[in-house]
């Protein structure tokens, strides 16, 4: 298994960006159809879609998958601890307590991933600990949103400590992020793939614009939402 945190220059696997927002996110502005369209553009075989607190976006997207291009529902829900990711989904977890939220992913047989889980920057953080290494399938050890490499690196170095697959994923909120990180791997089962570590990981970062965009989108609905 390879690792590598800037680019794969393997353009022979399948290439997955495993963290996408659509408008169905409080701060994401994406059609579903819109992300498969620019996605396969990119030249993708995959996306999972990984909206705040809900899996409409993914199962909205699901209705444009073919048999080159496979969508993964999935979730980036908020808990007691932090943010955790459930892939491969296919019910809303209303679930907010750490260890329920892990519970009601496995129970249908999802994939539980810490995303960005020391990014310092990021309240939403679940800056995971030892305690809770044996309870996850996977760590996000690219995320194209961590600002600093160190960030991105610590997740590294925690997965290899623990022996937990590894994935990435751009965190795309707009258009540019599409694809700017993922995974690369030869198998068709992708689940399988990351529970196997039969991947590689491949990234680069998002332009700080991106963030000022978000953060301002944020403000706006904030104030926006308190003048109604």
């Amino acid at each position: 298994m390879k690792q590598d945190l800037e680019d794969s220059k393997d353009s022979r696997g399948r290439r997955i960006d495993l963290h996408v927002h659509s408008k169905y996110s409080d701060d994401g502005v994406l059609d579903p159809e819109q992300i498969v369209r620019i996605a396969k553009k990119m030249g993708l075989a995959g996306i999972a879609i990984t909206d705040h607190n809900t899996i409409r976006g993914g199962q909205e997207a699901q209705r444009y998958e073919t048999e080159d291009f496979k969508v993964i529902v999935g979730a980036e829900i908020m808990t007691d601890k932090g943010e955790i990711t459930g892939l491969f989904l296919s019910k809303e977890i209303g679930a907010r307590h750490l260890e329920d939220v892990i519970n009601k992913i496995k129970t249908q047989g999802g994939i539980v991933v810490v995303p960005h889980p020391f990014d310092g920057l990021r309240r939403s953080a679940f800056h995971i600990t030892e305690e809770y290494a044996g309870l996850v399938d996977a760590i996000e050890v690219f995320n194209s949103r961590c600002v600093l490499g160190r960030y991105n690196r610590r997740a590294l170095e925690f997965a290899a400590r623990y022996g937990l697959p590894i994935i990435g994923g751009s965190d795309a909120h707009y258009a540019n992020e599409i694809g700017l990180a993922g995974i690369i791997t030869h198998s068709d089962d992708i689940r399988m793939a990351i529970l196997q570590h039969d991947l590689e990981t491949f990234g680069k970062r998002s332009p700080l614009l991106n963030h000022v965009r978000t953060k301002t989108r944020k403000l706006w609905r904030k104030a926006t939402k308190w003048t109604q």
